[in-house]
């Protein structure tokens, strides 16, 4: 049988996927010689193969197993598990391959009965530490594995704290917490109608089961699911001697990170408490120091935990998050793992570790996560907006700036109503006095999260920095009162449903709406480091999609390299156009359609104009008009209101005539279904004028702006095609034109015709399609709607989301490219289509092309560009390198295997 259980002395850093990310930690800091509490770890395959048989009961031969290893602890350490004179204690920590911080269960202190508790009492002389550890075992035995509600066991405490007059559980006498653990083990009686468990051996075959199962409780599994990460791995189970921070004013524990995890910062960032164990810390119960102040309360630990963390960084070649005991002195180390970081840390680290001989160009473009570039160049409070705030007497509290953000939304106090409402859009922000992984899906969805406790290393800050949410915690001087549903800070009560906006960059937090501001991408010189390194590895070029000068001088900016998609109906739907483009449709004539077209092509000349300016000697593909005609016309159905109410009313006849031909009109376009209706190729075939224009538009306007000194390169992409003879008649009408402009004005235009691939059968055909195309460019918005057959809009609104839910689909195939049905339609495409035409340019510009697992797939079919919405260009810069840099990492680990 394969072992399943491993020493941490046996086991490797490199066993991340078989130990879990904190075993494989363990075992390396073990194998390098660092104080490291003895223990064991029970693999992920040993969780995988309990979940699979249904999650009942620990396997007999892994329980076997897992005694032999506990008897080999016994020995090492000298403790016996269960014994009076010399009992060994144990935590019991989950750990999956990938961080999950907070999300699954961790047990402490266990193996303490009523008997073990006394031995722990006369073998260290310290009858209140034995009480308050047994109390805590209690308390987190009670809540993780027996299933009892966390503020159960917070309602006892908090009880004897105000019959005792105290305010920390620290204050607590010895006899204070013997009530205590009596009043604890009545309410589990009388809540499961059982005595809490009092054999050791009973207790931790309990506690690995639950660390086994707490893989698939609700939490982790959104949290899985907002991060994308595998639900095959499973969690591992660290079993190890416990070390006690809580032993007095020499003991203590905390949290640290190697470099700052909000600003990337070189200097250790953590935070402690003295006479405390871990959870007190993580779970943000009491507000921590920061580690600074360590140097002067234990001065020689702290240099040791100084030089410890710069042998891990070192060592481990990242940002390393740390946990650590201090038990009368001595350091112990309980964790280590990469740090969790934001965007901006993410950056910062990377680039510097580059400079610091730490990590290759390579490795810091890998590091990085796409999306965190998002986040990188989102919004931030607008200055000035915030000192007026102050101005006005909105300014509500400081706190600990723990994850770096704007955020302004609706106050909520629940983690369920904040699913609620962001399920529908509203923008919220959650408010607690501390969060618990219990919370995870309500920060999810919230748009920011502030804490009254807690603090930089708390669990609402940790959970924040890994899904780029704005985050406040510590911010003691509100007070949160979940009975009235209110908060109130600075003599002002926040009442849920109010406004209010936090940053998470300086801890403040404001009554109502502050303004925002965007991120100046030319400052970000970081940023502009790794997309530079990104650039020398990618072979996809970035393109964006921009439907005015605007939109490309932002998107040039960003380092895009042409425009991938200028759609021109939006340039129609401008108000001071629309009654020009409504005469064009309701022509009864062609000199009448003609004369509405001929004041349009002016207009669009400039609109072309001022993009071939922006994109100056860069390719600019500019599709031509798609949408059926009707949308460009009043809705019927206010139409007909509107004509039924003159009827009615017999006021206006001359208004009710133009109403009635506008009704008539409108009522003879429309479409049963205008998806496949008349739009697209079609609507040029029906009414090539509309064409005609534009075409004339787009190479007028190149001409005028190449006179003027530029290089305008225009692509023109005709919509919708299905059959190559539709392409054909359309391409020969407009090539026509192109001869015209031409002879006109004695100047050649540089320009290519081109298609989108948005039809299934166009990639069935794409070889007898490409015969006439000088390029493609998938539209995998509408494939992917004509594929699945389901409506973007309805399906979003009706059931997609229950699809996901329910594990129908793995994503939404809206957002990430469904390789296996759409993206076989775009391999074939692009197989097809080079077959017969080996110079055929290949890009995307569906909403794909600024999704990362989408460009690593357009780069594995052979695409030449991905094009995107301007703010995503940064995103697929850095994800088309990190796509090149896998196929070149896959290609040496095959030659090492051979």
């Amino acid at each position: 049988m394969p072992k399943k259980v491993y020493d941490f002395n046996e086991g490797t850093g490199k066993m991340k996927d078989l130990l879990g990310g904190k075993g494989a930690g363990l075992a390396e800091m073990s194998r390098i010689g660092l104080p490291v509490p003895p223990g064991f770890t029970i693999t992920t395959e040993a969780c995988l193969e309990f979940q699979a048989k249904g999650g009942k009961e620990i396997d007999p031969a892994l329980w076997e197993e897992v005694l032999e290893h506990l008897s080999k602890l016994e020995k090492r350490t000298g403790k016996k598990f269960g014994s009076v004179e010399n009992p060994l204690l144990v935590s019991v920590r989950s750990g999956a391959p990938i961080s999950m911080p907070g999300m699954m269960d961790t047990v402490l202190n266990l193996g303490l009965n009523d008997q073990t508790v006394e031995g722990l009492a006369r073998l260290t002389g310290n009858p209140r530490f034995a009480y308050d550890s047994y109390r805590r075992f209690l308390t987190m035995f009670g809540n993780v594995v027996l299933g009892i509600p966390h503020d159960k066991f917070e309602h006892i405490l908090e009880q004897y704290k105000e019959k005792y007059g105290v305010k920390l559980d620290t204050e607590l006498s010895t006899e204070a917490l013997k009530e205590i653990v009596q009043a604890i083990k009545e309410m589990v009686k009388k809540e499961l109608g059982i005595d809490f468990p009092q054999d050791p051996l009973e207790q931790l075959r309990l506690a690995v089961k639950a660390v086994f199962l707490s893989w698939n409780n609700e939490r982790a599994i959104a949290y899985r699911r907002f991060n994308k990460i595998p639900e095959t791995l499973g969690t591992a189970v660290n079993v190890q001697m416990m070390v006690f921070g809580n032993m007095g004013s020499d003991s203590g524990t905390g949290v640290a990170f190697t470099r700052n995890p909000a600003t990337g910062e070189k200097v250790v960032y953590g935070e402690y408490l003295l006479n405390a164990q871990g959870e007190d810390v993580v779970a943000g119960i009491r507000t921590p120091k920061p580690i600074s102040a360590m140097k002067d309360e234990l001065p020689e630990t702290y240099q040791q935990f100084m030089d410890t963390c710069a042998l891990l960084e070192k060592h481990f070649r990242d940002i390393q998050d740390i946990e650590f005991t201090v038990e009368k002195g001595k350091l112990y180390l309980l964790q280590t793992r990469s740090g969790k970081r934001t965007a901006r840390a993410a950056v910062k680290v990377a680039v510097d570790m580059v400079n610091e001989g730490l990590i290759t160009k390579e490795e810091a473009v890998m590091r990085v996560e796409p999306n965190q570039i998002y986040q990188l160049l989102l919004p931030h409070f607008d200055e000035n907006d915030k000192r007026e705030a102050v101005k006005r007497g909105d300014f509500l509290a400081k706190g600990v700036n723990a994850s770096p953000g704007a955020a302004t939304g609706k106050v909520v106090f629940d983690p369920d109503t904040a699913e609620e409402l962001g399920k529908r859009g509203e923008a919220v922000i959650l408010v607690r006095a501390e969060t618990s992984p219990d919370d995870v899906h309500g920060m999810i969805m919230a748009k920011g999260i502030l804490t009254a406790r807690g603090g930089a290393t708390s669990h609402a800050a940790v959970v924040a920095r890994s899904i780029g949410k704005p985050c406040v915690t510590g911010c003691e001087a509100i007070k949160v009162d979940m009975e009235r549903r209110a908060f109130t800070a600075n003599s002002v009560t926040i009442k849920e449903g109010d406004f209010i906006s936090i940053d998470g960059a300086t801890g403040e937090v404001f009554r109502g709406k502050i303004k925002t501001e965007e991120t100046k991408f030319s400052e970000e010189k970081e940023l502009q480091t790794i997309l530079s390194w990104a650039d020398e590895f990618r072979r996809l070029q970035v393109w964006a999609n921009a439907d005015y000068p605007r939109d490309a001088q932002k998107a040039r900016e960003f380092g895009a390299q042409g425009i991938g998609l200028c759609r021109t109906e939006h340039m129609f739907f401008e108000e001071e156009r629309l009654p020009i483009v409504r005469k064009m449709i309701l022509a009864s004539s062609e000199e009448e359609r003609k004369e509405a077209l001929d004041k349009l092509l002016p207009i669009q000349k400039e609109d072309f104009k001022g993009i071939f300016r922006a994109m100056d000697g860069l390719p600019v593909v500019i599709r031509l008009l798609d949408p059926p005609l009707h949308e460009f016309l009043p809705s019927y159905e206010e139409l007909l209101v509107e004509v039924t109410r003159l009827r009615l009313e017999g006021k206006d006849p001359k208004e009710l005539e133009e109403k009635e031909k506008l009704l008539k009109a409108v009522e003879g376009m429309r479409e049963m279904n205008p998806m496949l209706g008349l739009r697209g190729c079609r609507l040029g075939l029906v009414f090539p004028a509309i064409n005609e224009m534009q075409t004339r538009a787009i190479l007028t306007a190149a001409i005028e702006v190449s006179k003027e000194g530029g290089t305008a390169l225009p692509e023109i992409m005709i919509p919708l095609v299905g059959h190559v003879n539709e392409l054909k008649v359309v391409r020969e009408q407009l090539e026509k034109v192109a001869e015209e402009v031409t002879k006109e004005s004695g100047v050649k235009v540089n320009y290519k015709f081109g298609t989108m691939i948005e039809v299934p059968r166009a990639s069935l055909t794409a070889d007898q399609i490409a015969t006439v195309a000088d390029f493609f460019s998938f539209g995998t918005n509408d494939l992917t709607q004509m594929t699945f057959a389901y409506s973007r809009d309805d399906a979003e609104g009706k059931f997609l989301f229950s699809y996901l839910e329910k594990g129908i689909l793995k994503e939404n195939p809206f957002q990430v490219l469904d390789r296996e049905g759409v993206g076989k339609l775009v391999k074939m495409g692009v197989e097809l289509g080079r077959s017969t035409n080996p110079s055929l340019k290949v890009g995307i510009c569906g909403e794909h092309g600024g999704d990362p697992s989408s460009i690593e797939f357009c780069h594995q079919v052979g695409l030449n560009y991905v094009s995107c919405s301007p703010f995503r260009v940064p995103i697929a810069r850095l994800a088309a390198a990190q796509a090149a840099l896998k196929e070149k990492m896959a290609k040496v680990e095959k030659i090492g295997e051979a």
